[in-house]
């Protein structure tokens, strides 16, 4: 079992120490990648460490470890090449970089070349499709890509170079990548000020002009309102709703000789609940529901409960009225066999009928 350098015991203390002490299993993901730079991929021993410092069982970060691909589960090369071959892509050619690649390097998916350098995977997506195809190498993007631009950039690595990649900082190694994953920062003098944002996405932009589509107007020096403001507001149209919600006056009261006499009952009119609300309150009445205030709504109650069975005389008598089915392969859909088979069954039929006859004869004259 390899033992865990203190700095990444230090580091994993830090990582921990960043999120409540209930909620130290949360910690778990950066320690994974914290373990991972060192390792150069989850090994059982990584696996081990995450559950003693978490308190947790290897059963449960060996669930986690396994479920996200970042988290590589045998040793990995410095330089994880990934070739989105996903349907956007491979329309432009990502297949075709990635086999490149492959017949290139001498490996398949998920394997590493001999020298320890490059591991090549295919990835299903890797969230740039207006950029495709698309290549990363240790999750820095280079846009575009054609396969022998490809094969410059794995042959650049393998010769010890560095090839800046299209969006992103310095290129860096995939433990030194892991560490940044972890929640730290990239040591390294000047490897963030390196790089550019890359091309601006504006195949969106270029469609809406082009079809007239515009977002409705709006000041962008409008001030961006304070809390107080916010709170003050809300509950000034709460206020307002309440108002317009409120009962109109009553009408003046009836002159004597308007009265018409009648005795029958006032009936409660209904709130104003949505008739989905007070049918689910009728239905599903707990302590908490209010008396159903519509007119001759009824709650229902629950009936007797059915009367108990014997479960071994039930199962006994589904199994007598289920006979297992036969090895015997299914007519299929051809018309012939199925004619034949419903033949062969009514000539069995009738052979076992004749037979209770002729045994029920037998029987009458013993």
């Amino acid at each position: 079992m390899s033992v865990f350098t203190e700095e990444t015991r230090v580091r994993a203390r830090e990582i921990i120490a960043r999120y409540p002490a209930d909620r130290s299993r949360s910690a778990l993901l950066p320690l994974l990648h914290l373990v991972q730079a060192e390792e150069g991929y989850v090994s059982p021993a990584g696996v081990a460490f995450c559950a003693e410092v978490l308190g947790l069982n290897k059963a449960q970060v060996g669930a986690v470890a396994t479920f996200y691909t970042m988290y590589k589960r045998r040793p990995t090369g410095d330089y994880l090449v990934s070739v989105c071959t996903n349907t956007m892509c491979n329309v432009l050619g990502g297949q075709e970089v990635y086999d490149t690649l492959a017949e290139h390097l001498g490996v398949g998916h998920d394997e590493t070349t001999a020298d320890g350098k490059i591991t090549l995977e295919h990835a299903e997506c890797l969230a740039a499709c207006d950029y495709g195809p698309v290549m990363t190498v240790n999750y820095d993007f280079f846009d575009g890509v054609d396969p022998q631009g490809a094969l410059g950039v794995v042959d650049e690595l393998r010769a010890g170079g560095r090839p800046m990649p299209t969006r992103g900082a310095r290129l860096c190694t995939l433990k030194e990548m892991a560490v940044q994953l972890a929640g730290f920062a990239d040591e390294r003098e000047g490897a963030v000020a390196d790089g550019g944002p890359g091309e601006a996405t504006l195949r969106g932009l270029r469609l809406a002009e082009q079809h007239g589509i515009a977002a409705p107007g709006y000041d962008p020096k409008t001030p961006i309102r304070s809390k107080a403001e916010a709170d003050r507001a809300a509950a000034e149209a709460k206020a307002k709703a309440e108002a317009a919600k409120a009962p109109a006056p009553a009408a003046p009261a009836a002159k004597p000789e308007q009265v018409t006499g009648s005795t029958a009952p006032d009936v409660k009119a209904p709130d104003d609940k949505s008739p989905q609300v007070r049918t689910a309150e009728t239905r599903q009445p707990d302590a908490a529901t209010a008396v159903p205030d519509a007119p001759g709504t009824r709650v229902p109650t629950d009936g007797a409960p059915p009367a108990p069975r014997d479960a071994q005389a039930a199962q006994a008598a589904g199994v007598a009225a289920n006979a297992p089915a036969g090895d015997g392969k299914p007519a299929g859909d051809e018309a012939g066999a199925q004619e034949r088979n419903l033949k062969e069954a009514e000539a069995e039929t009738g052979a076992a009928g004749a037979g209770s006859a002729v045994a029920s004869e037998t029987g009458a004259q013993k």
